[in-house]
């Protein structure tokens, strides 16, 4: 194996996110509401590469950054504090960063987004990509052509899938499966997309068209199946206290990815991705309430309860030595351009 192929390839579109939570009751048109909290910084495909990098791995991110504060910010943010190699990205002149206002109210939010179409494509940014353990992408009805590319260099895909704003949810999207070694969509896209009724349901059809089917299930856990193994898991969600479920998704998907490039069993991985989005909700925005092997470490030393204890026990194995430094989670505004982030430990 080449020692030097990152282990996560990614591209897509990143956003500056201004993240509200802490509302009394939903907004009315007319009405000005008073926030108790509030957070910035990257979000979009940033929370998967800050979600991965804080597991330690290497991640190389193909993205557009326009030239403003706000793609100068999120650059700095992602090269300088969290070690995501952007060699791949570019910025784009006249091209103002994609920003979204997100507004949190209890389990869910909402969002409002300015941006326009960026100057560069994925198929621009990756061209012949490189070789990559995997890849963590966001498949969509128009197949791109460098996925194809990174299927045949060898990189396991790891796809994910959004909402369909048409609801037709054509089949058709799942031809692209083909190419994916894993597939972990929640149950409302899973369902949808296999017509089934269950998230059991939509799992065993999933599981018929790539080697490892996902299927999250926000308050009652994820369950999953890996035919390379044999196994089959169905863990619950963790108990937390929800500030923003904002990139919660994300979080769940480079945790998953990290666990199985250690070689963990299923069950494993899909408690230990459930762990880290349940971490992530607790703070503010997508990328940096990733909780990394720091906030991983730091929740398992502080469990008391001893049924947790028994069916997290196997952390006590897998985290590592060095969980590295504590980290740095959305601030309610950002520092001064060109404000030094300091080398990470």
């Amino acid at each position: 194996m080449d020692d030097d192929r990152p282990d996560v390839l990614l591209t897509g579109l990143l956003f500056y996110d201004l993240v509200l939570t802490g509302l009394g009751k939903p907004p009315t048109p007319g009405e000005e509401i008073w926030t108790r909290g509030m957070g910035c910084g990257p979000g979009g495909i940033a929370n998967l590469a800050v979600a991965a990098a804080r597991f330690g791995l290497s991640t190389s991110l193909a993205t557009v950054f326009g030239d403003d504060f706000y793609g100068e910010h999120c650059r700095d943010v992602l090269c300088d504090q969290e070690g995501v190699d952007l060699s791949l990205s570019r910025t784009a002149d006249d091209w103002p960063t994609p920003v979204t206002v997100s507004v949190a109210y209890g389990h869910d939010r909402a969002l409002l987004t300015h941006g326009h179409e960026p100057p560069y494509s994925q198929d621009v940014l990756m061209g012949d990509p490189p070789e990559a353990r995997t890849a963590l992408v966001h498949i969509e009805a128009e197949p791109r052509d460098w996925l194809a590319k990174a299927a045949v260099n060898g990189t396991q895909i790891y796809a994910d899938v959004g909402w369909d704003p048409t609801q037709e949810w054509s089949t058709a999207l799942l031809d692209q499966l083909a190419l994916c070694h894993a597939f972990l969509p929640n149950e409302t896209e899973a369902m949808a997309y296999t017509r089934t009724d269950s998230a059991v349901a939509a799992l065993g059809t999933l599981s018929e068209l790539v080697p490892v089917a996902v299927v999250t299930r926000g308050g009652d856990g994820a369950v999953a199946v890996d035919q390379t193994t044999g196994e089959y898991a169905e863990v619950p969600a963790l108990a937390t206290d929800v500030l923003d479920a904002t990139g919660a998704g994300d979080v769940f998907g480079a945790s998953f990815v990290a666990a199985s490039l250690g070689g963990w069993p299923l069950e494993q991985r899909l408690r230990f991705a459930v762990l880290a989005a349940g971490l992530s909700v607790r703070h503010h925005g997508g990328a940096l309430a990733a909780p990394g092997w720091y906030g991983v470490d730091r929740w398992w030393r502080s469990v008391t309860d001893p049924e947790l204890r028994r069916a997290y026990g196997f952390l006590a194995d897998r985290i590592p030595a060095n969980v590295g430094p504590p980290v740095r989670h959305a601030p309610v505004t950002p520092p001064a351009p060109h404000t030094s982030f300091g080398p990470r430990a």
